[in-house]
């Protein structure tokens, strides 16, 4: 766990993406900050030091979460979640309605079962590959993880490199800056005690969330870039007509890494107003 910030502020819980760990940015700290907030972050299980968790569904984080904050002697909280977080911030405005007063899902994945959405359409063949590969289960999606996170660790400084299907211009020039030294950081963190924690987030995403959108009430925002090919527009498209009430941010100069660079402030401001109304 990460608590960045004075114990007497509102609290702000992050869900790293996938695969990701680690503190969070300092940049994202320091706004927290400056709005009057505490950033608290966490290692899924199976990432970091934190102990794998099989079979585990993106639901389970909503217990993760309240244990940390009863941890922490926090009752109400807000959170935000990208990418592969995306569903866990959502898993906890669904599961934990009293609690959590505000959600965000930053270029967040949408269930795989989804009616209505082509899943694949628009995204890059590197994660249409690791996600077929999870649909067909662990013994193949662990052998992949396993791959792919020893060429990251052997090119830490140049991830763009390993994902370049993935990666549209707006990420590259989130990549090249201090957001692409915090992911190279972080990956260290993710894989220090192997892959676990990426083939479980892998596996959870490939089956039932454990919870549905549609039934969420707690009030969520929905960010997401038209330029993602980490996980398509449609997407978050999805999640702001299944989320009743949400709003959406479905931004034209924004792709997926980018969306971390230049819209966490903003985040920020929108769940802090609503832990505070």
């Amino acid at each position: 766990m990460y608590d960045e910030g004075e114990p007497s502020r509102p609290a702000i819980l992050v869900h790293h993406g996938t695969p990701a760990a680690g503190p969070p940015h300092v940049g994202w700290v320091q706004d927290a900050a400056a709005r009057g907030a505490r950033l608290i972050a966490y290692d899924r299980p199976g990432y970091g030091a934190s102990t794998p968790s099989r079979g585990r569904t993106v639901g389970d984080a909503a217990a993760d979460a309240a244990a940390i904050m009863d941890a922490l002697e926090v009752e109400r909280f807000v959170t935000w979640g990208v990418s592969g977080g995306g569903p866990h911030a959502l898993a906890c405005a669904a599961l934990l309605p009293g609690r959590v007063a505000a959600a965000a899902s930053i270029g967040g994945v949408a269930p795989f079962d989804a009616q209505d959405l082509n899943y694949f359409r628009g995204m890059g063949e590197d994660n249409i590959v690791e996600f077929g590969l999870a649909m067909a289960g662990r013994e193949h999606i662990a052998p992949f993880a396993a791959t792919a996170a020893a060429e990251m660790l052997a090119h830490p400084d140049d991830l763009a490199a390993s994902i370049q299907t993935l990666v549209a211009e707006p990420d590259r020039i989130a990549l090249a800056g201090p957001i692409g030294e915090w992911w190279a950081t972080g990956i260290r963190v993710s894989f220090s005690s192997g892959t676990d924690g990426w083939v479980d987030d892998d596996l959870a995403f490939a089956r039932p969330f454990g919870f549905e959108p549609e039934a969420i009430t707690t009030p969520t925002l929905v960010v997401h870039g038209h330029h993602d090919q980490f996980v398509p527009l449609s997407h978050g498209q999805w999640l702001s007509r299944a989320i009743a009430g949400a709003e959406s941010w479905l931004l034209a100069d924004e792709a997926h890494m980018s969306l971390l660079a230049n819209q966490i402030g903003n985040v920020h401001a929108w769940l802090l107003a609503r832990l505070a109304a």
